[in-house]
């Protein structure tokens, strides 16, 4: 499949740890939305997690996008209710 539309996202946390903490809770959701017209990748350097999307029209990229911030702003918010918690 041809996949003409791409994009990564990148966060940049204060410290490596909580970068590995937003990674691994994100990561299990690769492979997960991936169909037919879009596909996904998460990396972590340090204190910086992307995401990279592949899609094969803009409205898949779009779709991916929205996804995929959703993932990252809710593993960062448990994230920070558990430390606030600790």
């Amino acid at each position: 499949m041809s996949q003409p539309h791409s994009t990564q996202l990148r966060f940049e946390y204060p410290t490596a740890t909580a970068a590995r903490r937003v990674e691994r809770a994100i990561a299990v959701e690769v492979g997960e939305l991936d169909d037919d017209r879009s596909a996904a990748s998460v990396d972590r350097d340090a204190a910086v997690v992307t995401v990279a999307i592949d899609a094969a029209d803009r409205v898949a990229l779009r779709a991916g996008i929205n996804s995929w911030c959703r993932y990252v702003a809710t593993a960062e918010t448990v994230a920070a209710d558990v430390l606030d918690r600790a």
